[in-house]
């Protein structure tokens, strides 16, 4: 297939903003829509031609958004839905297409419906979400419904006082869950899907779209429960088959009619390759792509609390093994999404890079990430090395997530192993403010904003970066242009891919073979590293390094030294 005949999603650069902290135009310390549309320069000139905005619906903001107390309205801190009809207009016009989140697996307990279903258990809302009476204990107490545990480390349940009812919330207890297997809450979903793509966007994030369909009915699991009573087993509530059904129906009623949209399902880490085809395999699957998070963690950080900061290290030989497992599953049947980072994630060059070798290791997260088979999603200050916090108070991390952590870590660890956890692993860290310029509060608000800006900022930031031709910024609008350039995107997207080292414990490399073989080399170490290289070399597209280092059949690959080299077989 040319890449003429390419879906436009197939050749897209995709770049994910969280609104609140990308860039404040009113100065009240907020992110917001129209600060969206005054940076669409900003994207149009790194080459993003795919925006993903998340949510901006009208919401109590509990968990920023992801609990939606009005579909169809903006919330005020945001801006209105003229100003999102204006973003995608204006976005259009720099031939940038816009998808949004879509929230499917749950409401704020503040939206109508919720309301309207814990006052009356006969009104059809009611049966919009998941009740369940609690279960007596032999002292008399009463427990939920099960030992479920969620996604934020609490029962998967919550008690409502007003219902006398259990309700099920796999996130946070302000975000109960919707029942799918009702038809009329599936028909007011469609709907409001409708409604936004009607208004012009170009597809939807489908967040937690693996969740849509539970256990029925509801029994407690088999593993081993945590001192809470509680055990988080994803069988209960994650890609059941029911799910598929519900996701057809969505797409027979929906994205049917409008085939010109995009949709991108969150399946999270608990689906397999062949399992990920029942999705968006290209035969049966109803969505494009799903993003999963296999390769999202592997340095060890993820349950690292009893490790130092010295003792985290990027497994190569994993990673390489993740990426590989799912082209080789895929490729041909479902296309993929590329990534290092979401809103939900610690930041890559404090995950996968180094603070010290910022510059060269963030050249080389790109380099790596960028001529990968897929459409790659760049995350907002990715393509200026922003790294991890520094906060040094747990009120820091204002986030329902995190809070919940440290309340519980509390009876068991002391705040100092808290805090370098959740410096190292929060999702806190992807929400601090964009930073734009060496300014106060780093050029994203005249007002302080609720997550404190990094105190790098004076170094780390767009403005300066614009400045310097050897910057990260400038590197990644370099890389991007060489992406999109005819014969290498060709190559990328169509030249067959093979791993290669798979067991080199240092160095991620692979080549599209083809008309023009490409070849990847990344170090993803502080020190120097052999690389042998079986290729001859016709031409260096791309390189961090301003030189190159040979010894006899071997490349001498320094710290973060990443290649993209046009080659022949020797």
């Amino acid at each position: 297939m040319s890449n003429q005949t390419l879906p436009w999603w197939k050749t897209a650069i995709g770049y994910q903003i969280y609104p609140r902290s990308f860039y404040d135009s009113n100065g009240d310390g907020i992110g917001d829509i129209n600060g969206i549309i005054e940076k669409l320069p900003y994207l149009h000139d790194l080459g993003v031609t795919l925006v993903w905005i998340c949510p901006f619906f009208a919401s109590p903001m509990d968990d920023f958004g992801y609990d939606v107390k009005d579909y169809y309205q903006v919330d005020p801190s945001y801006g209105t839905l003229d100003d999102i009809q204006n973003l995608i207009a204006k976005a259009h016009e720099l031939g940038i297409r816009i998808i949004i989140d879509l929230v499917l697996n749950h409401t704020s307990d503040e939206h109508k419906w919720f309301i309207e279903a814990r006052k009356n258990r006969y009104s059809k809302y009611h049966q919009y979400y998941i009740w369940k009476e609690g279960r007596q204990a032999t002292n008399g107490t009463i427990l939920p419904p099960t030992n479920w545990q969620g996604y934020f480390g609490d029962s998967a349940w919550q008690y409502d006082e007003v219902a006398k009812l259990y309700y099920l919330k796999i996130f946070s207890k302000k975000m109960p869950d919707l029942n799918w297997d009702y038809e009329p809450m599936r028909l007011d979903m469609y709907q409001v899907a409708r409604f936004w793509l009607d208004l012009g966007i170009d597809g939807f994030r489908l967040d937690a779209i693996a969740h849509l369909a539970k256990e029925k009915p509801p029994t407690d699991s088999s593993y081993q429960v945590n001192a809470l009573g509680t055990v988080l087993d994803p069988s209960k509530f994650s890609s059941l088959p029911r799910l598929f059904d519900y996701l057809h129906g969505f797409k027979k009623e929906v994205l049917d009619h409008y085939p010109e949209v995009v949709t991108i399902g969150e399946v999270g880490g608990n689906v397999s390759p062949l399992q990920s085809l029942r999705y968006s395999g290209t035969t049966q699957g109803p969505l494009n792509m799903v993003f999963n998070f296999d390769t999202c963690w592997e340095n060890g950080a993820f349950g690292s609390e009893d490790k130092s900061d010295l003792e985290i290290r990027t497994n190569v030989i994993q990673l390489k093994q993740n990426f590989e497992k799912w082209y080789q599953g895929t490729a041909g049947q479902a296309w993929p999404p590329l990534y290092w980072l979401n809103h939900d994630h610690p930041r890559v060059v404090s995950q996968y890079g180094s603070i010290r070798y910022r510059k060269a290791s963030a050249k080389m997260l790109a380099t790596t990430l960028l001529f990968m088979y897929g459409t790659p999603f760049l995350y907002n200050g990715e393509e200026i090395g922003m790294s991890n916090v520094d906060y040094t108070k747990l009120t820091q991390f204002k986030d329902v997530s995190a809070l919940q952590y440290a309340r519980q870590a509390s009876e068991r660890l002391d705040e100092q192993t808290i805090l370098r956890f959740l410096r190292r692993t929060s999702r806190v860290n992807a929400r601090t403010p964009f930073q734009w310029s060496d300014e106060l509060y780093a050029g994203f608000s005249t007002k302080e904003p609720m997550f404190a800006v990094h105190k790098n900022y004076k170094d780390i930031n767009v403005e300066s970066q614009l400045k310097d031709p050897d910057s990260i910024l400038n590197y990644y609008k370099k890389a991007i242009q060489v992406r999109k350039t005819s014969h290498i995107q060709k190559a990328v997207l169509e030249g067959p891919l093979t791993f290669l080292a798979p067991l080199n414990p240092d160095v991620f490399s692979y080549i599209h073979q083809g008309e023009t073989p490409l070849l990847v080399i990344s170090n993803f170490r502080d020190y120097t590293v052999e690389f042998p290289l079986q290729y001859i070399i016709k031409e260096v597209v791309l390189h961090n390094y301003p030189s190159i280092e040979k010894q006899g059949l071997s490349i001498i690959l320094r710290p973060f030294e990443s290649y993209v080299l046009e080659v022949e077989m020797l």
